[in-house]
């Protein structure tokens, strides 16, 4: 079963198709074709000109499957944070120049606030081969966000994010702890659960 990821970054098909593998083998799940997440077949640049997360999601979904008339999933997802309205949010990739500088405008922000409750969120979007949405869900990370950054793994914001209940920031833990808690896996392992509940051996 071919599965057109609405991205244009090999890595992250790369990991999303691990993730998927690797959750299929911890819950034994024999299915009756194997789940391959795929690119789009040509170049992929949608105008994301939606209000939030979802409508977002959505539309990189559709532009995946106008692409390719085929299972489509598309992911849209940011860093929201209490004390500045939920900001960066749907922004978050674009808040500033780099990643470094993004984190340095929200550090700014956010001197001598004590309120610093925050939260990652991951909507996902699932598109079947006629256009329409089959399934769809919204993974949440809740946290908080720290007076400098820490560690050097993930990215974006990671450095700066400490989960609830824990003492690492995200860029502290290693892939497979990210893999148990981040707002993206949380959202993928319930498209997981769909995809694979038609998709079994009896």
């Amino acid at each position: 079963m071919k599965i057109v990821l609405a991205t244009s970054n090999p890595h992250k098909v790369k990991e999303i198709n691990e993730i998927t593998t690797q959750f299929c083998v911890d819950n034994n799940i024999n299915l009756t074709e194997s789940i391959n997440f795929i690119l789009p077949p040509t170049d992929f640049n949608p105008d994301e000109t939606g209000e939030t997360f979802a409508e977002n999601s959505y539309i990189k979904a559709k532009e995946g499957w106008n692409l390719s008339r085929n299972w489509c999933l598309a992911d849209d997802s940011g860093l929201c944070i209490e004390a500045l309205n939920g900001k960066p949010g749907i922004y978050s990739a674009r808040y500033a120049e780099t990643p470094q500088k993004r984190i340095e405008r929200v550090l700014k922000e956010l001197k001598g606030i004590e309120n610093r409750k925050a939260h990652f969120v991951c909507h996902m979007t699932l598109i079947n081969p006629d256009g329409e949405i089959a399934f769809s869900y919204e993974g949440i990370c809740k946290g908080s966000i720290i007076n400098e950054p820490k560690g050097v793994n993930g990215f974006g914001y990671d450095p700066i994010f400490l989960p609830e209940g824990y003492s690492k920031t995200i860029a502290e833990l290693s892939e497979d702890e990210k893999n148990q808690i981040s707002h993206r896996s949380i959202a993928l392992r319930e498209v997981i659960k769909y995809l694979t509940s038609f998709n079994r051996q009896v």
